[in-house]
């Protein structure tokens, strides 16, 4: 049976500075009146914008309303209970990176533990200081002042990423195909969540580099002369030096950089060989190798899925690809491409345990 609802008791201290900024919206969730009223009392220093609730249920309209920078919740209520709204919360994209604080009279280690596994950014006990309390809404706002400027700085680098796409009339819906494309594969090697979200940004944001090739260039119907090829490879570095200074693209670089390095080495822009090319970026060429050649151009016609296959099959014994990865991605090719691969292209390879190279 769960312990009857306490009111907040706090040992007051004299108030840090408010944050500068525009005024951050809290969220206070506690179904006791007077523990809501006291919160934001104590609060009032920070200039916050004050949203509340006295359930779950009514604390899920607030965010879905609202979208507040900082949720204080309390574990203990009636009907839907904190931790079920954390986990709610914690599972939606829209809302995952709301930090939220727990707070709860409960001290036991068991209802920590699964505040924190449900994905609690901070916990607080009551009763707690009035400078605890102030001390890390502020570290937690400040938090999501920072993320939501990289999450602003991270769509304008997308949106560039498809303006790039968006000068090629031929190339419409590319970016979206290569992040679902190579996500396929991923999953089909086991990679982990993080390589998976690596390559998902990694179709946005592989040729962003081509923003800085000029049109008579990048939108030649005919064969690039060597002065218009030359510029033409330089872009994977363009695009690395792009992202560069965004920590979080940190794991999508390596896609950048090399997704046009080739098996044997021939490709740029480092002329990579092998395992030494980045195994991300191995997933990324596949799946933009397959794009082309199933993409009508001003130089050529769409081929077939079994045309295209059969060329990704000359193309990796001629040592472009690599021949391990293609075993994979043929073989799952209607999971990764939603289409059944062609009965005539081999599907004898023996694969690797768990798909991985």
């Amino acid at each position: 049976m769960s312990p009857a609802p306490q009111p907040l008791s706090f040992a007051l201290a004299s108030s840090p500075g408010a944050p500068s900024g525009p005024a951050p919206r809290i969220l206070i969730v506690d179904d006791l009146p007077e523990n809501v009223r006291l919160l934001q009392s104590l609060l009032t220093p920070l200039g916050c914008e004050f949203l509340t609730a006295s359930d779950g249920h009514q604390a899920l309209e607030q965010v879905t309303a609202h979208l507040p920078d900082l949720i204080l919740l309390d574990v203990v209520m009636p009907g839907l209970n904190g931790l079920a709204v954390l986990g709610q919360l914690k599972t939606e994209a829209r809302t995952r990176l709301i930090p939220v604080v727990m707070i709860t009279a409960l001290h036991g280690e068991p209802e920590k533990l699964r505040a924190i596994e449900a994905g609690a950014d901070d916990f607080l006990n009551k009763p707690f200081s009035k400078a605890e309390l102030l001390a890390r809404t502020k570290a937690l706002l400040r938090l999501k002042r920072y993320t939501d400027e990289l999450e602003h700085v991270e769509m304008v680098l997308f949106s560039l990423g498809l303006a790039v796409e968006a000068r090629d009339a031929y190339t419409e819906g590319h970016c979206q195909r290569l992040a679902r494309f190579s996500v396929g594969l991923g999953e089909c090697l086991g990679l982990a969540e993080e390589s998976l979200l690596a390559l998902r940004r990694g179709g946005y944001l592989h040729d962003i580099g081509k923003v800085a090739i000029r049109d008579s260039i990048l939108l030649k119907p005919g064969r690039l002369d060597q002065d218009e090829w030359r510029i033409m490879q330089r872009h994977p570095v363009i695009g690395e030096d792009i992202c560069k200074p965004l920590r979080s693209l940190a794991a999508v670089l390596p896609i950048i950089r090399s997704h046009h390095e080739r098996w044997n080495g021939s490709g740029y822009p480092d002329g990579l060989a092998g395992e030494a090319i980045p195994l991300l970026a191995r997933v990324m060429q596949l799946a933009d190798i397959h794009d082309a050649l199933r993409t009508e151009r001003p130089y050529k016609p769409a081929l077939s899925s079994p045309a295209a296959l059969e060329q990704m099959q000359r193309e990796a014994e001629a040592g472009l690809l690599d021949p391990r990865l293609l075993d994979v991605f043929v073989r799952n090719y209607a999971r990764i491409v939603g289409q059944e691969a062609p009965p005539h292209v081999d599907k004898s390879a023996a694969l690797p345990e768990n798909g991985r190279t």
